[in-house]
């Protein structure tokens, strides 16, 4: 399994909006890719506009070939892509070690 976390900055003003935006794109569009297994959403408490989104992969071509290489992509970017203020930061994750 491939954690993808990606560091999304939006404006502010706009977060109920991109909250509605993202949970309707995460429901519509990713849960329906190859290989997802869940996700995340996580509002910081410091630092307002900021969310941590974590996908859950099968594998990392999954979310690197499979979904960025498919038209999905560009229809998940129509969701969220204008509320944000800066590129998002992306990396994928190996578990090493669980509590769970």
């Amino acid at each position: 399994m491939i954690l993808e976390v990606a560091d999304l900055r939006v404006d502010p003003d706009q977060a109920l909006a991109f909250e509605a935006a993202i949970a309707e794109g995460l429901a519509t569009v990713i849960a329906q890719a190859k290989g997802y297994r869940g996700h995340k959403v996580n509002r910081s408490q410091e630092t307002m506009g900021r969310y941590l989104l974590m996908i859950e992969w099968e594998t990392l071509e999954n979310h690197t070939v499979n979904f960025r290489g498919s038209h999905a992509f560009a229809k998940w970017r129509g969701f969220v892509g204008p509320f944000f203020v800066t590129p998002p930061v992306v990396e994928h994750f190996e578990l090493v070690t669980s509590s769970n």
